[in-house]
């Protein structure tokens, strides 16, 4: 089926349309969830909300874009109203502290194994994570982050750029563990290619 097609079977609420959707994205929407969240159970959690909610409004979906964004977007929405509701999103940071900021200029997750970038991420301290996740990889702007989590946008400048620190720091140790050297070319230049510097941020 076309994602037309699958749309229109769905708001018909066509099995065979439903559960083709299903196998269509819920294994990208569960990596999208996995980001978010600090264990895998969580993220199942995550999706399962995301989905229904994908159900319950597809006949809202228009066609301006892509299915597949358009459900993300659902899907990411839910996965922050989950920790809302299960975890402490505390963001209560000195926005008056340095600002910290880390060179390079090249995009998110090029050049590190997926699982061992998401395994990383899914390290990261709460608040940290859910902002670096929307920035850098999903694309909201830091006005739009200051919206959906009720923070000032300064708090997600500072979030997102301590988010860079505290990733390049445990690369370095991740290197240091697996026998590297923080110093070595190749690896830092690694470093550098999966933390890049945002100029918005």
């Amino acid at each position: 089926m076309t994602d037309e097609e699958l749309v229109k079977g769905c708001i018909l609420k066509i099995p065979t349309a439903q559960k083709q959707l299903f196998e269509r994205f819920s294994r990208k929407m569960l990596g999208v969830c996995l980001r978010y969240a600090g264990r895998s159970e969580e993220a199942e959690d995550m999706l399962q909300n995301g989905l229904i909610k994908v159900f319950e409004k597809i006949e809202t979906f228009r066609g301006t874009g892509s299915l597949e964004g358009w459900i993300r977007k659902i899907v990411v929405n839910e996965s922050l109203t989950w920790l809302r509701k299960n975890k402490a999103m505390k963001m209560n940071l000195d926005i008056d502290e340095v600002e910290y900021r880390v060179p390079g200029n090249s995009h998110v997750g090029e050049s590190m194994n997926e699982k061992d970038l998401l395994r990383i991420i899914q390290n990261l301290p709460l608040g940290f994570r859910t902002v670096f996740n929307m920035y850098a990889i999903e694309g909201y702007s830091h006005k739009e982050i200051a919206g959906l989590l009720g923070i000032s946008e300064g708090t997600s400048k500072s979030q997102y750029s301590r988010a860079k620190v505290h990733l390049q720091n445990m690369l370095k140790t991740a290197e240091i563990v697996a026998g590297g050297s923080p110093k070595d070319s190749s690896r830092s230049g690694s470093q550098k290619t999966i933390i890049g510097n945002q100029s918005s941020a």
